[in-house]
C-alpha cells in the first residue's frame, strides 16, 4: 500500500509540472484559460506535499507498532 501512495504523489506533481507548462505556452494567446491551469498546479503542488506528509507519518506509525 505504501508504494501506492508513494505513486499517486508522483501522479500530482505531474499534474503540476503539466498544468505549468500550458500556463506558459498560453499567458499571451489565451489568458482566461491560464486561470484554470493555475489553479490546477497549485492545488497538485498542495496535495503533493499533504499526500507526501500524510504517506511519511503512516510509515513513521507503521515503524513504532513493528517496535
Amino acid at each position: 500500500m505504501i508504494k501506492i501512495l508513494k505513486y499517486t504523489e508522483y501522479l500530482y506533481l505531474i499534474v503540476a509540472v503539466v498544468s505549468i507548462y500550458k500556463v506558459a505556452t498560453l499567458w499571451n494567446v489565451a489568458r482566461d484559460e491560464t486561470y484554470i491551469f493555475i489553479f490546477f498546479a497549485i492545488v497538485s503542488l498542495g496535495m503533493f506535499f499533504f499526500r507526501r506528509n500524510y504517506r511519511k507519518k503512516f510509515e513513521q506509525r507503521k515503524r513504532d507498532n513493528q517496535q
